[in-house]
């Protein structure tokens, strides 16, 4: 079996941020995106954008953490659009807390999001995938899985873990047409951490200034990482694009530059 010609996509998270800019992004190239995210609502005003932009986009509501949600989530989307040949595993979220100080469920809560998450998504997409010898599943990691910020404990770990689990993927899809790929943005404008104590937030920054962390204030646009997810899911056949890590160049040093 071949990739269907219009390679029907699916990007979780595709609510806000990272998720909904890389849905508008695939849907421009002419990809079929199917939306998943708890917010239906604001999946709606996504699909809204896109249809109006003359793209194609279905929505669905998605719990990344719930086996049977994935699995409807799959089913619904798949029949709607046919073989999904795409999958964008964005959906995720952290809690800020010191290792030795958050208590082990809500760590482990943090962990199931990330990483069980993106493992669900697996099981429902690529076997197919590889049965058809077609496919890209591109996983968002984050910077803190290479270089961890105090405070973002479970979080850090399970970027880390995630793609631990894409490389291990990577080696075991070796041969089967079918690409996993991690793209790895540094710190993106987006909705997280809005609904942190703002009293804890400063501290956060804080301390991430104390570690050298917050060396300059510029951060990524979520259309410049969706943008990165893209051109992983359009290399050529016989390409594979590992890994793209994704930075916000800092400020002009005129100090350097004179």
């Amino acid at each position: 079996m071949t990739a269907p010609q219009t390679r029907p996509a699916v990007v979780t998270g595709a609510s806000s941020g990272i998720g909904a800019a890389t849905a508008i992004a695939l849907a421009r190239l002419g990809h079929p995106v199917a939306l998943g995210a708890r917010r239906v609502d604001r999946l709606e005003e996504v699909a809204i954008a896109i249809k109006e932009a003359g793209g194609q986009a279905i929505v669905a509501p998605l719990d990344v953490r719930d086996d049977a949600s994935v699995a409807d989530f799959a089913k619904s989307v798949s029949a709607e659009l046919g073989e999904i040949d795409i999958v964008i595993s964005n959906a995720g979220g952290s809690r800020p807390g010191w290792i030795h100080a958050i208590d082990t469920d809500p760590f482990m809560a943090d962990i199931d999001l990330n990483i069980g998450g993106a493992h669900r998504l697996v099981s429902a997409f690529v076997p197919r995938m590889v049965a058809r010898a077609s496919g890209d599943i591109v996983f968002v990691s984050s910077d803190v899985a290479v270089r961890p910020r105090p405070v973002m404990s479970a979080y850090a770990a399970s970027k880390w873990g995630l793609e631990g689990m894409a490389q291990q993927l990577q080696m075991e899809l070796e041969g089967t047409g079918v690409r996993a790929s991690v793209v790895r943005p540094g710190p993106t404008k987006s909705e997280m951490g809005l609904d942190w104590d703002p009293e804890l937030t400063a501290d956060v920054i804080n301390t991430w200034s104390r570690f050298g962390q917050a060396r300059h204030g510029r951060f990524l646009r979520a259309e410049a990482v969706a943008e990165a997810i893209a051109s992983v899911v359009s290399a050529l056949p016989g390409v594979h694009l590992n890994l793209i890590e994704v930075s916000p160049v800092p400020p002009i040093d005129k100090e350097k530059s004179s």
